[in-house]
């Protein structure tokens, strides 16, 4: 896949990986380390992974760990929660442990009969005080299905394409940035911008290799107009695990890792004038990380400079790093010819009304969002629509409110972009928030910076509307649905079709009403009430009017009285303005950028 890289005249760490049991879910590795240190040479593994700020614990899945030198035992003492040291030793010290891998994201490792796949901090250990030194990997083959294959963004050191054997990284977290992939797979290939692009997409589900190829392209190529960046890493290596259900993406410097949905996938029917909201929620997730390209891994925090894998890496700015790559993602798409413009309007109305009914918006501003993520966006509970915004939704909203503006400056949000990779991501030079302020300074004025500044500090939303009409389109906020039905204020799943609560929002009926998530309505007004007919049991009380409901917690029946109100106007409406001048300046923000013709 890649030029194979000299030999290093430093002695190399080398990791051994191999499917072992893939009944119960085991990888066997060895961790070499040829000149240990003298006193005692520690190992640890990393407690998270770039790219997903929560602590994750990769060390709770080794199974068992024990460490010998010369074919002989080595006494291994456990220090914390994810190190070891071994006891002083001459010659070569290897460790030899299993680790339980059934996490089936993007995040940890996994291994069954069908597929294998790890990210280097869930598997790999790092031995202290070396590093820095040259990081060799030998992917072995599994006994249980020799026609297995291995995709990874790993510079190849002696593994044939595609094969297992050898791989390196220059440095311990070098390794970390590269996923690999092990199983039977589907390869393609494309290029964009004179840059090879590899596409490795795992399960069974047919569809259209060409259209998700060219599409995939003439987003890519976009991307790197964008940028006007030079090459970045030839090839660049999309790793797509296909389930029943599911989504999510892990950027890497050179790759991504992506799970969908089976249906997500451009069935091999679908015509090329059409792309279903499931396909192009795909080519959104491929955009989101292939942008993360360069907004995060090469124009980044200065905290994400040489972060601490033990502990938390603190950072006030994943409104901008998450935010603006989500307004991006969709963008992109538009630009790029693979979705039109009104598919674009919907999407773009769907963030915005995402972020309109959290309320947590109003208790959290972006950058203790951005600041907490560590503790609070990947461990939701009921009361986090309450107490939390997403820095990825009102991020977006964020995004798009400073390229507006910009707009009217003669400048854009394109060319921040570009600054901040010329003077920042080129160079490998950390951001921190004052330097995003200055360039934004400079684009626009200094009361633009300090306007935004206040909006990602304070909570109150930025205005939109006389924005989004200068720019072409209109937007309008309406309830939700046609027929108006009252509102109670609660989100709910159905249970054998009863209706648990599972979240209640700040200041609406439900919570009034003194409802809790937890609680199961079984009546109102007297009549029972399920999943199924609550919409058209609401649709026969009037607002303002008390009702009585009746409902279980923890197995007692209780029961409230309940006042509907009328549903608040936060779904977003966007549509086209007409005339000739509207017209234009949509195209000046949304239009099709010039980009090559890609080849498949």
């Amino acid at each position: 896949m890649v030029a194979i890289c000299p030999p290093s005249s430093v002695p190399p760490v080398i990791h051994t990986i191999k499917p072992l049991c893939p009944d119960a879910h085991l990888f066997e590795i060895t961790c070499r380390v040829t000149t240990p240190d003298v006193a005692g040479q520690r190992f640890s593994l990393p407690t998270w992974i770039p790219g997903s700020y929560l602590i994750r614990e990769f060390s709770r899945h080794v199974v068992r760990i024990r460490a010998e030198a010369g074919g002989k035992p080595v006494a291994l003492t456990k220090l914390d929660k994810a190190t070891w040291q071994a006891a002083p030793c001459k010659g070569a010290l290897s460790l030899i442990y299993q680790v339980h891998a059934y996490d089936a994201s993007v995040r940890g490792a996994y291994l069954d009969r069908q597929r294998a796949f790890f990210n280097a901090s869930s598997v790999f250990l790092r031995a202290h005080g070396q590093e820095n030194a040259l990081q060799r990997v030998e992917l072995l083959p599994p006994d249980f299905a020799p026609d297995w294959r291995a995709a990874t963004s790993l510079p190849r050191a002696g593994a044939a394409p595609w094969g297992f054997g050898a791989y390196q990284a220059k440095s311990y977290a070098d390794l970390l940035d590269h996923p690999v992939e092990m199983g039977r797979f589907t390869r393609l290939k494309f290029s964009a911008g004179g840059v090879t692009h590899h596409l490795v997409v795992t399960g069974n589900a047919p569809f259209q290799r060409e259209r998700l190829c060219r599409d995939l392209a003439r987003v890519c190529a976009e991307q790197m107009a964008l940028f006007a960046a030079p090459r970045l890493a030839d090839p660049y290596l999309f790793l797509l695990a296909t389930t029943d259900s599911g989504y999510g993406g892990l950027e890497h410097r050179n790759a991504s890792a992506l799970l969908a949905a089976h249906d997500d996938l451009p069935a091999p029917h679908l015509a090329d004038t059409e792309t279903p909201e499931n396909y192009a929620r795909l080519l959104g997730l491929c955009s989101h990380e292939y942008f993360h390209r360069w907004n995060v891994k090469r124009i980044h925090p200065a905290e994400f400079v040489a972060p601490d894998d033990q502990r938390e890496s603190y950072s006030r700015l994943l409104w901008f790093f998450e935010g603006v790559t989500s307004y991006y993602d969709d963008l992109c798409l538009v630009r790029a010819g693979v979705i039109d413009e009104k598919r674009y309007l919907a999407l773009l109305a769907r963030t915005l009304t995402q972020t309109r009914n959290t309320p947590g918006r109003a208790a959290q501003s972006l950058v203790e969002a951005s600041f907490d993520a560590w503790i609070k966006y990947y461990r939701p509970d009921e009361n986090s629509p309450n107490a939390e915004v997403s820095y990825y939704h009102k991020g977006a909203w964020v995004a798009l409110w400073l390229d507006l503006r910009l707009r009217q400056r003669n400048a854009s949000l394109d060319d921040l972009m570009r600054r901040l990779w010329r003077e920042y991501g080129s160079v490998d030079k950390g951001l921190t928030e004052a330097d995003i302020y200055a360039a934004i300074a400079a684009l626009g004025n200094v009361a633009l910076a300090r306007t935004l500044q206040a909006a990602v500090e304070g909570t109150h939303d930025l205005p939109l509307e006389k924005l989004l009409a200068q720019a072409g389109v209109k937007l309008v906020w309406q309830t939700e649905g046609k027929d108006k039905t009252p509102w109670l204020g609660l989100r709910h799943m159905s249970v054998e079709g009863k209706i648990r609560i599972r979240h209640v929002l700040a200041a609406s009926p439900a919570e009034q009403a003194g409802l809790a998530a937890g609680d199961v309505l079984i009546a109102l007004a007297g009549r029972e009430v399920t999943a199924q007919n609550l919409a058209s049991r609401l649709a026969r009380f009037a607002v303002d009017t008390s009702v009585e409901c009746h409902y279980f917690r923890h197995g007692l029946l209780s029961t409230t009285t309940l006042t509907p109100q009328s549903p608040p106007a936060n779904t977003a409406l966007l549509t086209t303005l007409p005339g000739k001048l509207a017209r234009e300046r949509r195209q000046g923000w949304l239009g099709v950028m010039s980009v090559s013709s890609p080849k498949v």
